[in-house]
């Protein structure tokens, strides 16, 4: 039924994955489909707030971030399912629509943490991704 499933993972928050990344593995399997294993770095933003850190700082923090979403994939992730990594800039759920276009994945699986007001008022990402997202969307809770 799917043969390309994206997982998002903050790779600082267990508890963005600690649920969401068994269950995607477990539909791969399931499927033998391929995970693509996301991690979104935020942007630095504007050019006035860039100046301020050292030339090819996002380079390295991409870099950084690579290497760490390897290490994450390979302590989590079994070694028989096809595994895509991909580090992502800019605001998550934008950069998680974005990519699940790119790679053309027919799920998402995302966590998300119980909902608090603040959360209904401005809405959460994985709420922004069902919302906005052209596949089927998997919202794992905690």
């Amino acid at each position: 039924m799917y043969k390309d499933i994206l997982v998002t993972v903050d790779l600082d928050h267990e508890s963005s994955w600690k649920k969401a990344v068994p269950v995607a593995i477990k539909q791969a399997q399931s499927f033998g489909a391929r995970l693509h294993v996301l991690t979104v770095v935020p942007s630095v933003g504007m050019s006035m707030v860039g100046q301020f850190f050292p030339k090819g700082y996002e380079t390295k923090v991409l870099e950084a971030y690579n290497e760490r979403l390897h290490q994450f994939v390979a302590e989590h992730i079994p070694s028989d399912i096809k595994v895509q990594h991909i580090v992502g800039q800019g605001t998550v759920y934008e950069v998680i629509l974005q990519i699940a276009k790119k790679t053309d994945c027919d799920l998402i699986v995302i966590g998300s943490h119980r909902p608090e007001l603040k959360d209904y008022l401005l809405g959460p990402n994985a709420a922004r991704v069902v919302r906005h997202a052209d596949c089927s969307v998997m919202v794992v809770r905690e």
